[in-house]
């Protein structure tokens, strides 16, 4: 299994022999803070033993049921729209997590303003609109909005941190490349082999999120060794 974690400048990929808890523990070692993650059991658990580590969850993840279920519930269009709303807001700003100094904290408190005064009403809206639904248990549309609420409280945390995106898409990208990678070469053989090709798209992936050329990464570690 391929655990990745992500910054704006760097990713990460880990491979473990399973999905549980204990993989996830190993991998985030004494990491306090914000992690953004699906709605995967093992961070909750996690998040439940530790005091400073606070969960966000992606609104990708719900948006894409949403967007699963309008083929036999139209009604889900009104959901979307909200949710795209949200995502507008930030499009106002610059991100803060990639400026420096005085940009960085005018950004960081012009972004806050913004998801605060007009995020919260959008989110008023979609949670009253979800609590007004009626559908069977086993319906798209129920399992997307019990997705929804079971997560809210994690899906409002951008609310209070500048620095928490909506959404985990940068680490789905990250994952990318490793899993069309494994298509390619039909997997790396071995547990070794997975291990080393994780290091390697660990190093390529971060050498291009920090604007290095791989290739000259590479030959220049290669003439370092030698």
């Amino acid at each position: 299994w391929a655990w990745s974690l992500s910054v704006p400048d760097a990713v990460w990929h880990g491979i473990s022999s399973s999905r549980s808890a204990e993989a996830a523990r190993t991998h985030l070692g004494q990491f306090d803070g914000t992690l953004i993650v699906d709605g995967y059991k093992a961070y909750e658990t996690l998040a439940n033993e530790r005091e400073g580590l606070r969960l966000a969850n992606c609104w990708a993840h719900v948006r894409r049921k949403y967007y699963e279920a309008e083929r036999n519930y139209p009604t889900c269009t009104e959901a979307l729209d909200l949710i795209a709303e949200l995502f507008s807001l930030d499009h106002e700003t610059e991100d803060p997590s990639l400026l420096e100094g005085d940009r960085r904290a005018t950004a960081e408190q012009k972004r806050l303003e913004i998801r605060r005064a007009r995020g919260r009403p959008i989110l008023d809206k979609l949670h009253a609109w979800a609590l007004a639904q009626r559908a069977l248990p086993k319906s798209s549309l129920r399992e997307a909005t019990d997705y929804m609420l079971k997560y809210w409280t994690g899906l409002t945390v951008f609310l209070d941190d500048a620095y928490v995106p909506l959404d985990n898409n940068r680490t789905e990208r990250a994952l990318r490349g490793l899993v069309i990678g494994r298509k390619n070469h039909y997997g790396s053989r071995s547990e070794r082999g997975t291990k080393v090709a994780a290091i390697f798209y660990t190093v390529l992936e971060t050498a291009l999120l920090a604007g290095i050329d791989p290739r000259e990464f590479l030959a220049y570690a290669v003439e370092r060794q030698i």
